[in-house]
Order: structure tokens, then sequence, then C-alpha cells
């Protein structure tokens, strides 16, 4: 059926064109898994997230904050990665230097940098193996189907451990109120109304949000 469908467009001579109009539906529908899947953002968001889970603010910062936020970071984290891609792909490409072939062989060396860089070799182990390959002598040849969902875990194992530290304060005061108005028999008044203020009080005198920040641009370095 295939043989038949590529027959009747190269008979019309539009095989080229439907070829190429498949490939950039494809492209551009990837795209926006590519990106969350392939830079720091998933780190990010999870992060900030654990952050306002901690503080106990509910919706405050709003979901488009968050996500706003964390997608300006990444790319500030990415700049270079993606300066590289410009200049030793897309611009060739554009000046035919390079085919399109060519041009996707050379802007997946940095981008495979930059994950490896964050990945656990234990990660990468586990889906060579299960992939059924041979584990190569340099990582860099591994294949991006190889690397990307071992740098997603790895990813979200960071971001799990950074939220964690981020909660142990907060859940300290929790626990510190909630002692306090249990030795006072106040057993119906929420400890969570009670230290909210506290937390929010403890996060804005530590300059919260600078510190988060800077750890997770720092954490990419």
């Amino acid at each position: 059926m295939v043989d038949n469908l590529v027959d009747v467009f190269s008979s019309t001579g539009e095989s080229s064109e439907v070829i190429d109009l498949y490939i950039l539906l494809i492209v551009v529908a990837l795209i926006p898994s590519f990106l969350v899947l392939t830079t720091s953002f998933t780190r990010m968001i999870i992060v900030l997230s654990f952050t306002r889970n901690a503080l106990g603010t509910q919706q405050t910062p709003p979901n488009q904050v968050l996500v706003g936020l964390a997608l300006f970071l990444s790319l500030f984290v990415m700049r270079p990665v993606y300066q590289e891609v410009n200049d030793v792909a897309l611009t060739p490409m554009i000046e035919g230097e390079l085919t399109r072939e060519e041009a996707f062989l050379e802007a997946e060396i940095p981008i495979k940098n930059f994950m490896l860089d964050q990945t656990r070799t234990s990660d990468l182990e586990l889906f060579v193996e299960l992939s059924g390959d041979e584990y190569p002598d340099v990582p860099l040849d591994l294949p991006l189907t190889t690397i990307i969902p071992a740098f997603s875990i790895s990813e979200l194992r960071t971001a799990f451990t950074i939220g964690f530290l981020i909660f142990i304060p907060f859940l300290v005061i929790d626990v510190v109120v909630a002692s306090i108005l249990m030795s006072m028999g106040m057993f119906m008044l929420s400890p969570v109304m009670i230290s909210l203020p506290f937390k929010l009080l403890l996060f804005v005198m530590v300059d919260g949000w600078y510190l988060v920040v800077e750890s997770l641009i720092s954490s990419f370095y």
C-alpha cells in the first residue's frame, strides 16, 4: 500500500512536497516534548512546584507564573547550548554549507553533551541494557532515543532531591506549630493557618526565591 502511494505521488511530481509536509508536521508535534525533555525545564518546574507546595500557599504563585519562570530560566541555562547549535548547524545549513541530515547530526552533539553532563551513568546503562545494545566506549555515540529517557529520569531524581531539601525547614515549622497548638488544647484550630505566616516570613527573610533560583541554575554548572 505504501509503495502504491509513493508511486502515485511520484507520478504526479508531488512526492517531495508531501514528504516534506509530513516531516514538518511531525517536527512541529514533537517540539514541545523535545523542549521539555532535552532541556532544564523539567527540573525547574518540579522544584518550583515543590517550593510552592512547601509554602502551602495553594495556587500562589499561579501555574502560569511558575511555568513562565521555569521557561525563561531554562532559556537562560540552555542559551550557550543553543548558541552552539546555531553556530555549528543552523547557520551553515541556511548558508548551504550543510545538508539537513548533516546539520541534524551536528546539532545533536551540543544537546547530547548537555544531557550527558546531567545524566547518571546507571540511568544510561539501564536504557542501553533494555534496548539490547552494547554500551559504547564514548557515551556521545548513544542515540537520542536512549539518552533522552535516561536524562529525563535523572532530572526527576535530582528535582525530587532538591524538593525534599526545600521541604525540610517548612516541615519543621509545621511540626512546631502543631505541637504548640496541641499543648494549648487548641485542637480545632488548623495548624496550617497559623504556620503559613511564619513560613512566609522565613521565606521572605532569607530571600527564598533568590536562593531557589540560584541553586537551580548553579546545579547545571
